[in-house]
């Protein structure tokens, strides 16, 4: 009974941390509902999973492998439609499911654990933490060939370029795809800069959080 008793307090736990993890955090800042379900499943999934292993192995040690091979594997779900910040809710919500799905792991430090996480992604994914760090993707319909053309043209339409790349470059039909990591201009200052009709280039921007 006494095992029961741990068991379902480790799940009451974890079931906690993920859902604030979930709906307190993620969901709000987000707004991807189709990531929710994605979330819980893999979390109770693992907790469920790692928490039988710990009881069959008995020391949890396989409980520990098979938990840390499920974070790792992480990588192998990136794709175009996952952002890189939520691919680390999802590592968090595995490493919760196998914190608190050991038994013998102390349930004071399983708590303790679980806040330290929750906590760092709740200050590391802030709305106000770099909040006008930008990412985007331009075209441009014109081939720049200076550095600091390109510099200016791309500040002149988005703000302070910190850093891009240059990802094509196409003579035929005179255009440039650019990725780029700049500062958006604070509201009212006027940074960017409107451009007549005969000097404006085509720029179409595939917009993105950095």
């Amino acid at each position: 009974m006494d095992t029961f008793r741990h068991l379902a307090a480790h799940l009451g736990l974890d079931l906690a941390a993920v859902c604030l993890l979930t709906f307190a955090v993620y969901y709000p800042r987000h707004r991807r509902r189709d990531l929710v379900p994605a979330y819980l499943a893999l979390n109770v999934a693992l907790f469920t999973v790692v928490a039988a292993l710990a009881e069959v192995g008995g020391s949890g040690g396989t409980a520990l492998g098979f938990g840390l091979f499920g974070v790792l594997s992480i990588i192998r779900l990136r794709s175009d439609s996952v952002q890189h910040e939520e691919v680390a809710y999802y590592f968090t919500t595995l490493v919760l499911g196998l914190l608190c799905g050991l038994p013998h792991l102390d349930f004071r430090i399983s708590a303790a654990l679980s806040a330290v996480l929750l906590a760092v992604i709740y200050v590391a994914d802030h709305p106000r933490l770099l909040a006008r760090a930008r990412r985007t993707v331009v075209t441009l319909d014109t081939v720049h060939g200076d550095p600091g053309q390109l510099r200016a043209d791309l500040a002149r339409r988005l703000g302070e370029p910190l850093n891009w790349t240059v990802m094509e470059v196409d003579f035929v039909r005179d255009l440039m795809v650019v990725d780029v990591r700049y500062l958006e201009p604070r509201p009212g200052t006027g940074t960017r800069l409107a451009l007549a009709p005969e000097q404006a280039h085509r720029a179409t921007p595939a917009w993105e959080s950095a």
